[in-house]
């Protein structure tokens, strides 16, 4: 197969060195956005008299019909060829014939390439940004769906205070609306479209590069053609959204997995996401939540992979960029797969209620309720905390209740306490008193689950 740039080698390069270089098996993904390329460049150059409208309309001719073949999944990749380019190349060579080697005219690898990637990176944070959305839709909805439920909640992973589980959801909704802006960010400064930057120094041939950025669907051309050819910080900061997001899915993760444990039984997993043990007849086995977990570790060593790859390349292309692709590739496509699992376990993951009263009745569970008592009462918080704590280490941790202590035991520890203090220790009192913007209140998680609602369905 002859290579793109053969015409100055005098030999052909080494067969194994032709096997270590092939891109070919990972960078096909790109075929079709190789094609949208050729097809807005050739347009350029035609609008720009470079080449002529009779053999710029073969090549749009050759190249659509080339698209619609990769669309099918019956274009022929050519094993041989060291790239798409070639393959896309060759093959428009054999529909067109001569016209086909003008489709080169005024433009490299170099630039060709980051501009498909940049097109693949668009499109695909786009489709994550949609999975995110999904995803929401299915926690806001199994927030809905138990919206009454007050639950135990936890600092250090010890009994902290009692929130309502549609507010805990609520959080997990945050943290992807998070995520969805940092996508959205890096898809504003990928939209720049490198494409006419040549190999590193723009050419002498006058092309108009905002025609092709138009065309491509990008906001404007890149500025400097140095720093075109050589940027590759689009797709780290689209791998570190990536593991970002990652970041989040493990830590749900490992709240369900932790909540679904025989100590908790707090939620029941589907049995379509659990598997069983070889040898425990009565396990359950949340393995599909764990290898989501697991998974996500690869979305940081992508990363990593791509940071360490481009630490100390020399400006401006170097042939370690191919290499770019496939920890991206990878990743985009286990995030995808991850956040839609993640949508199938809470469309058909169920509370266990009865368990989770049970904890909720736990008292320590409403001493911050207890001191802030005493302080609208006028005790300051230094002594309000005080006065609690002695209670909690003279009845709590010795097994007894306050609910069971008279006012005059109450007011032993503070003359402020009144029987009226012992509405506060049950759940649903705890939730309902609380009154700040973004707390667990009933009535503001409602407005939130209404707003949620109307945002992920608009």
């Amino acid at each position: 197969m002859k290579k793109l740039w053969g015409a100055r080698f005098n030999k052909g390069t080494d067969e194994l060195a032709d096997k270590f270089s092939f891109s070919l098996s990972y960078d096909k993904r790109l075929a079709k956005y190789d094609c949208q390329t050729g097809i807005a460049h050739t347009q350029m150059l035609i609008k720009s008299g470079i080449i002529n409208k009779k053999d710029g309309n073969e090549i749009i001719k050759g190249l659509k019909t080339i698209a619609g073949k990769i669309q099918k999944g019956a274009f022929k990749f050519d094993s041989k060829a060291e790239d798409v380019h070639t393959n896309i190349q060759q093959a428009l060579k054999k529909i067109i014939g001569e016209p086909a080697d003008k489709l080169h005219t005024a433009r490299s690898r170099n630039d060709l390439i980051v501009t498909e990637m940049k097109m693949y990176c668009k499109e695909e944070l786009a489709n994550i940004i949609s999975h995110i959305n999904a995803l929401q839709r299915s926690i806001v909805r199994f927030a809905y769906d138990n919206k009454q439920t007050v639950i135990p909640a936890y600092t250090h992973l010890q009994a902290a205070q009692v929130v309502l589980l549609a507010h805990f959801m609520l959080a997990y909704v945050e943290m992807f609306e998070r995520d969805k802006g940092r996508l959205l960010d890096c898809i504003l400064r990928t939209d720049e479209s490198p494409l006419g930057s040549g190999a590193l120094s723009g050419t002498s041939l006058p092309i108009k590069r905002e025609l092709t950025a138009e065309s491509l669907g990008f906001y404007k051309p890149t500025e400097n053609s140095i720093d075109s050819v050589s940027d590759r910080d689009f797709i780290v900061e689209a791998l570190a959204d990536m593991a970002i997001i990652a970041m989040h899915i493990s830590r749900i993760a490992e709240d369900i997995i932790i909540w679904a444990t025989a100590e908790f039984r707090y939620v029941d997993i589907d049995w379509s996401l659990c598997t069983g043990s070889s040898i425990m007849p009565h396990k359950k086995n949340p393995d599909i939540v764990e290898l989501i977990r697991g998974e996500t570790a690869k979305l940081y060593s992508n990363l990593n992979e791509i940071l360490v790859l481009l630490k100390g390349l020399p400006m401006t292309y170097n042939r370690d960029l191919q290499l770019d692709k496939l920890p991206l590739f990878e990743s985009v496509d286990k995030i995808k797969e991850i956040l839609v699992l993640m949508s199938k376990l809470f469309e058909s993951l169920k509370v266990n209620k009865k368990s989770i009263d049970a904890r909720v009745k736990d008292e320590t569970f409403f001493t911050v309720d207890i001191m802030e008592y005493l302080i609208k009462k006028g005790v300051s918080y230094r002594k309000a905390h005080d006065i609690v704590g002695k209670i909690v280490k003279e009845c709590l941790d010795e097994g007894n209740s306050i609910n069971n202590l008279s006012v005059n035991q109450l007011k032993s520890y503070a003359k402020e306490f009144d029987l009226d203090v012992k509405k506060l220790l049950n759940p649903e009192s705890s939730v309902k008193i609380k009154k700040s913007y973004g707390s667990t209140n009933p009535a503001l998680v409602e407005k939130q689950l209404k707003k949620w609602k109307s945002i992920l369905n608009g």
